[in-house]
């Protein structure tokens, strides 16, 4: 249950608008009328979410929050104001505020806000790593963990407790899919900056322009549709610890700003000259192969430099072969409880199964794979029936089923646009690029399988480069065996 707290002096109307908004039993809604009272509250119990009038009877919204930081910094405080102009509320922006909203609320923007804000608790709150805690033992509460025990894991634990407490910039690298949020959520929780805030921005999932002003901010009048001041990223979570996913994808411009505000702590707002100091941590991930992007100039080599400091590597699924069994289990538990079944064991027939599948998706692949195979389920034990199909086997064959003939890739059975509904979601994060993925995933096989594997004549046929369908293979991990012709052709 989600425990927000209003501290609103109207004893009707925004009360009524918030409950209406975010009713029991999902949400718990305390109401505060001064802010003397409202400290109180926060005192006896930190909640999830505050929404604060900027006008209290007995002191300014403004006040309150600046005590509210030093109780708890981490709580995310979303203002609200009758002022347009909401010069207080932007200046409580820049000493590390969640938002603002003005009177009379939008409930429908109300509850986005307020959602964004949740998961940014969890996020913060949420222990990121389990280690090599037995999965009946995990905390229930736990859905977005690190499991695992594998030597590989063990070395990630390892850079994580050597960094955490260092002040530098930390570099997670790793295929998609690797769970790299969850490594910058522990060097976060483990490090000095654990009571500050915490916020994670994918790069690669807003485009250029917008992703410059979410992290620097803009002036008024610093572009069409400028009509206030906004406070980026860099300035709103001072103090505390900023996670950049996907950096190799973000603009050469926009990786300079990112260097001088590395090397300086300071940065000038979009359309702005005045100076803006910050004290951010900065933690970077990517799946790309930053050092010869940086050799071919598709990434900044001084950025790389900088950024690469300190590294961790995250293996892929299918190096991790001793943790899938904990993994599965780890999340049988978990959707279990999400989808209202009582899965509890697995067909030793089945994890052998997902133990000869490559997993290109890796974590994320296999959530998906036990999320469908849960939804087909009866009893309590997974059978191998209930599996979605796996395509392409670890010895680079297509895998059967059963007797009735080859089977399709991991979701094609349930089509794009079921795929597409069934990863939708506020924690959906690469919806793009999963999608086309997909698409690979069905449409490759199927292709090489009717050039018997050559892979030159796939290449025409699909209308692409053979150095493309080459990538596109090692990259989703498809390791089809070459017909003769095919190794003649290369």
């Amino acid at each position: 249950m989600a425990h927000l707290l209003l501290i609103d002096d109207d004893p009707v109307l925004i009360p009524e608008q918030v409950r209406q908004a975010f009713s029991a039993p999902r949400y718990r809604v305390e109401i505060a009328g001064t802010g003397a009272e409202g400290l109180e509250r926060v005192g006896a119990g930190p909640p999830d979410v505050i929404l604060l009038d900027l006008r209290l009877p007995d002191q300014s919204g403004l006040e309150v929050f600046q005590q509210i930081r030093k109780m708890d910094a981490r709580i995310p405080v979303i203002f609200v104001t009758l002022a347009k102009t909401a010069d207080a509320a932007i200046e409580a922006m820049k000493q590390g505020a969640y938002d603002y909203l003005f009177k009379p609320l939008d409930l429908h923007q109300l509850r986005r806000v307020v959602g964004e804000a949740l998961e940014v608790v969890r996020r913060m709150r949420e222990p990121a790593v389990l280690a090599e805690t037995a999965p009946d033992a995990a905390p229930p509460d736990v859905d977005g963990a690190i499991v695992g025990s594998c030597p590989a894991m063990r070395e990630v634990y390892k850079a994580i407790g050597r960094v955490a407490a260092q002040n530098v910039p930390v570099l997670i690298t790793g295929e998609s899919g690797t769970g790299k949020e969850l490594v910058a959520r522990a060097i976060y929780q483990h490090g000095p900056r654990a009571k500050a805030p915490f916020m994670a921005l994918n790069c690669a999932a807003i485009p250029e322009q917008l992703l410059e002003s979410e992290l620097f901010g803009h002036e008024k009048g610093a572009f069409t549709g400028a009509d206030r001041r906004r406070i980026g990223k860099f300035e709103q979570v001072s103090g505390g610890t900023l996670f950049l996913d996907e950096i190799g994808d973000m603009a050469l411009a926009l990786q300079a700003k990112i260097l001088r505000l590395l090397q300086e702590q300071s940065f000038e707002r979009v359309g702005g000259n005045e100076t803006v100091r910050t004290d951010v941590r900065l933690i970077a991930a990517t799946h790309r192969d930053l050092n010869a992007w940086s050799a071919e100039d598709k990434f900044r080599p001084d950025l790389y430099h900088r950024l690469s400091v300190f590294t961790i590597h995250l293996p892929p699924l299918r190096e991790r072969g001793e943790d899938l069994p904990m993994l599965v289990q780890h999340y049988l538990r978990r959707f279990s409880r999400e989808l209202g079944r009582e899965v509890r064991e697995v067909d030793p027939k089945a994890l052998e199964r997902l133990g000869d599948y490559p997993w290109p998706g890796n974590i994320r692949e296999l959530q998906s794979a036990l999320k469908q195979a849960l939804l087909q389920a009866s009893g309590t034990v997974l059978l191998p029936a209930f599996l979605p199909e796996l395509a392409i086997g670890r010895a680079g064959s297509i895998s059967d089923r059963s007797e009735s003939g080859p089977a399709p890739p991991a979701g094609a059975d349930l089509g794009l646009e079921a795929f597409i509904r069934q990863q939708l979601g506020p924690d959906t994060q690469d919806l793009y690029a999963d999608t086309h993925r997909q698409v690979d995933r069905l449409l490759l096989p199927h292709v090489l399988e009717f050039t018997g594997g050559n892979q030159h004549q796939a290449a025409r046929l699909l209308g692409i480069a053979r150095q493309t369908l080459r990538m596109k293979l090692r990259d989703l991990g498809l390791h089809v065996t070459h017909s003769v012709e095919a190794d003649e052709d290369d």
